[in-house]
Formats: C-alpha cells, structure tokens, sequence
C-alpha cells in the first residue's frame, strides 16, 4: 500500500474521533475561560477580562460583591421550588399522555411545545401583562409561576421520550408473576423511567437557574443572579461571578459522573448474576 493510501486511510479511520474532539474543545473553551477567570486578580484595571494575577481572595470571599450571595440564593430558591413543582406536574403530564386515550389528546401533544418554540420575550411580555391585569404584586411568586410554566414543557417531552421507548413486556412479566398496579408501577415501571425524570430535573433546574429575559419581566424588585450580572457588567463582572458559574458546573459535573458510575455498576451486578 502506498504511503498516500495509508494516509488516507488513517485520516478516514480518525476523522470521526477529531471531529468530535473539536466539538468538545469547542464546547469546554469558554468554561475553561470561566474558571481561569476564577483566580484572577484584575487589580484596578477596568478590562476584567484580562487574565492579570493569580490569586485565591475570589474562592475565598465570594460573598463580597454586594448582593450577590443573595442573588444566588434567590436563584437557587427558585430554581428548586419550580423543579420540583415543574417536575411533579409534568410526570403525571407525560404519563397521562403516553399512557391514556382521551379526547384532545392530540392537541395536548401538540400545545405542550409551544412554550418552547415560542420566544422567551413573547412568554415574558404575555405573563407580564397577566400578572399586571390580574393586579399580581411581581416578586417571588410570579418568577416561580414562569418558570414553572416554560419548564414544564421540557419535562414533559423528556419523560414522554423515556415512556415511548420503555418495554411494555417487563409491566407484564411482572403482572404475570402476581404483582398488582401499584407493586409494578414501584418495582418496574418508576425505576425504569426515573432517569429520563431526574434528566428532567436537571434540565429544568438549568434552564430557571439561568433564565433572565422571562424572570427579568416578572421579577419587580427581586434580583436573581442572571439579573444581578447583567447589572454589574454596567460596572465591570466581579470576578467572584467566575467562582459561582465554576461550582455551579463542578456540581453538574459530579452528578453526571455519579449517575454513569451508578449505572455502570448496576450494569456489572446483573452482569454477574
């Protein structure tokens, strides 16, 4: 074989693993800008996106930019309360839809995504006008009713993804072998469509977590941290916002890493059965 064919043929064996290496540098550039940011002492210079010193007062006191723990704090709040609420409601959603003949139903299927191919400012402006209309006092409650609303919508369509695709035959084996509806739904069917409900959780969590155009309508006086960086890039980021955004994917990146360990074990155990 000539040299240029055993050229070729390498770059045709590897051009799919460089490809996907690119994606992920692609990908993983900016957070690792964010988190060398973490460390950085920009002194009194007003270019904050200078890398300039190295220094560990940011990890340290990331509570000193006035407010922003309270941002944070508000937003993490927040964020839970509508995961929970958006996950609970959109689970029995999914199930009803999936599992149930009704009346509507294909126009159910067809409502549930119009949250999320609708424009955030569109939903923004509509809640807004609601809440003023209805005479809402904006705050708290009404960024907790929009994101429970937009996220919704991506909860459903995560679970009704992990009902399609689930085998039928396990419910019925475990029928068969004398299991009523309750002992299948606990034993076989909800830790079988548990992943696909915490990848909806989490999906959810990121997106009120990080929303700003709906919250930023609907939020009155309160400040979540979105909100927050916004109005001090009037000013110059604090650094400490590097800190918050590099726990905030550390913490992403355990759970992920924790769920694939857990399932590769599971995987081992009934390998070993």
């Amino acid at each position: 074989m000539s040299p240029i064919a055993r050229t070729w043929r390498w770059i045709r064996e590897h051009v799919v693993l460089a490809l996907g290496l690119l994606v992920l540098t692609y990908m993983f550039v900016p957070i690792a800008v964010v988190v060398l940011m973490s460390f950085n002492d920009p002194g009194k210079s007003k270019n904050v996106y200078t890398f300039r010193h190295f220094t560990l007062h940011n990890w340290m006191h990331p509570c000193a930019p006035a407010g922003m723990c309270h941002s944070v704090g508000l937003s993490l709040g927040i964020g839970l309360l509508a995961t929970i609420i958006a996950t609970i409601i959109g689970t029995m959603a999914a199930f009803g839809m999936v599992r149930h003949e009704f009346a509507g139903r294909s126009l159910a299927n067809t409502v549930i995504f119009l949250p999320m191919a609708s424009p955030e400012i569109v939903m923004g402006s509509s809640l807004l006008a609601l809440f003023v209309s209805t005479q809402v006092a904006l705050g708290f409650v009404t960024i907790l009713i929009a994101h429970v609303m937009f996220c919704l919508s991506f909860v459903v369509v995560t679970v009704k993804a992990r009902l399609t695709g689930l085998d039928d035959n396990l419910e019925q084996a475990a029928m068969d072998l004398y299991a009523n509806e309750t002992e299948t739904f606990w034993r076989v069917t909800f830790p079988l469509v548990l992943p696909g409900i915490l990848g909806a959780a989490l999906l959810s969590f990121s997106l009120s977590f990080d929303d700003y155009i709906i919250t930023n309508l609907n939020a009155g006086q309160s400040t979540t941290f979105p909100m927050f960086v916004w109005g001090a890039a009037q000013r110059g980021v604090p650094m400490q916002v590097n800190v918050i955004g590099t726990v905030m994917f550390l913490i992403a990146i355990t759970l992920v890493l924790g769920n694939e360990l857990n399932n590769r074990r599971q995987a081992r155990a009934l390998a070993t059965r």
